[in-house]
């Protein structure tokens, strides 16, 4: 795909555009939670979208530009253009929403911001959907409850693994089972194209 049109390159861009505008906005004395999620959802549901834009800081950004830059890359070779925009807004809103949620229902009400939410969908989804993962679920039979053991498991033990001062756990797990369970059912797939077991073969 041309970098000139690349989902991925363009959703970078985007990213720093939105940090240089927080920047201005900070210094004419607006919010610093201007761009935030934050309970409740309906009062501002904009940033539904905007906080999956926003970051906290340069080195937050770059940590998740790097981030979607090498797992983009790889997904978007496999999908079309629109349908990767979509999957990464959608699983970033829901992402960002569950942990504005729990934390609400937690009493730990603090607003959220970040794309690590739709990046560990994209990574999850890249997991769960390459042709090895399709061979050997095409050679293991489960059962649909060992196999939401199975995506529930991995997300855990992933999440756990990315622990620390103020990250959003609950954002990157709600976004890695969404990958998953995305993956295994194929919807970036483009129209007409087929899985490993249906005999694809192409490189990824």
């Amino acid at each position: 795909m041309d970098r000139a049109t690349s989902p991925t390159t363009t959703l970078i861009g985007v990213l720093v555009v939105v940090f240089l505008l927080q920047v201005v906005v900070g210094l004419f004395g607006g919010s610093p939670d201007a761009f935030a999620l934050a309970w409740p959802l309906t009062e501002r549901p904009w940033t539904l979208l905007t906080s999956v834009l926003a970051h906290g800081g340069p080195l937050h950004l770059a940590t998740n530009a790097i981030g979607l830059f090498v797992i983009g890359l790889v997904l978007e070779r496999r999908t079309e253009p629109w349908r990767f925009y979509v999957f990464f807004f959608v699983v970033g809103a829901i992402a960002g929403g569950t942990e504005v949620a729990v934390g609400h229902v937690l009493g730990n009400e603090i607003p959220v911001l970040g794309a690590s939410g739709a990046i560990f969908g994209l990574f999850g989804y890249v997991l769960a959907g390459n042709r090895l993962t399709d061979a050997i679920a095409s050679r293991v039979a489960v059962s649909p409850r060992v196999a939401i053991v199975v995506v529930l498991g991995v997300a855990l033990a992933i999440t756990w693994l990315t622990r620390g001062r103020r990250v959003a756990l609950i954002a990157h797990f709600t976004g890695l089972v969404l990958g998953l369970l995305a993956g295994r059912a194929h919807v970036l797939r483009r129209p007409g194209s087929t899985t490993a077991r249906d005999g694809d073969r192409r490189r990824v």
